[in-house]
């Protein structure tokens, strides 16, 4: 692969990450951005939450969830992109970001997040996704500070 394609792609792949975080904002007033958030998957793109034990989401279920907590108990939640590093190996890559959520406009909480991609008609779609949250015992690592 050539290097500006290479380059190309990572852009491309950090560009779909920011949007996909971008868009899972919501405050009183304001919904997300659920069909944007839904198109950067492939269909049956099976997500892993970090709560334990370990439980499989279809995109429509977490979308569900969260759309339910929204009009609940969850009434803002604003999600940024700290840091990610991007390895592309033709139509496949993975990615790693991490993150950092503040629920309700005074929880704040970072993460990360590991991501599969699949370059599909030139689209970079996600294949699969699963997370973990920042705790005393696991810190996100430093070189994903951005």
């Amino acid at each position: 692969m050539r290097t500006e394609e290479k380059m190309a792609d990572e852009k491309a792949i950090r560009e779909l990450i920011e949007r996909q975080f971008g868009c899972l904002s919501w405050s009183p007033g304001v919904s997300a951005d659920w069909d944007t958030f839904r198109f950067d998957f492939f269909p049956a793109t099976p997500l892993y939450p970090a709560i334990r034990p370990v439980k499989q989401q279809s995109v429509n279920a977490f979308i569900e969830r969260l759309s339910g907590l929204a009009e609940t108990k969850l009434r803002s939640f604003h999600e940024k992109v700290l840091g990610t590093e991007v390895r592309v190996f033709g139509n496949v890559a993975v990615a790693i970001a991490a993150c950092e959520t503040v629920e309700n406009e005074t929880e704040v909480s970072r993460g990360v997040e590991m991501l599969l991609l699949v370059k599909d008609a030139d689209q970079w779609r996600i294949a699969g996704q699963a997370w973990d949250s920042e705790s005393d015992e696991v810190k996100v690592p430093s070189y994903l500070w951005g």
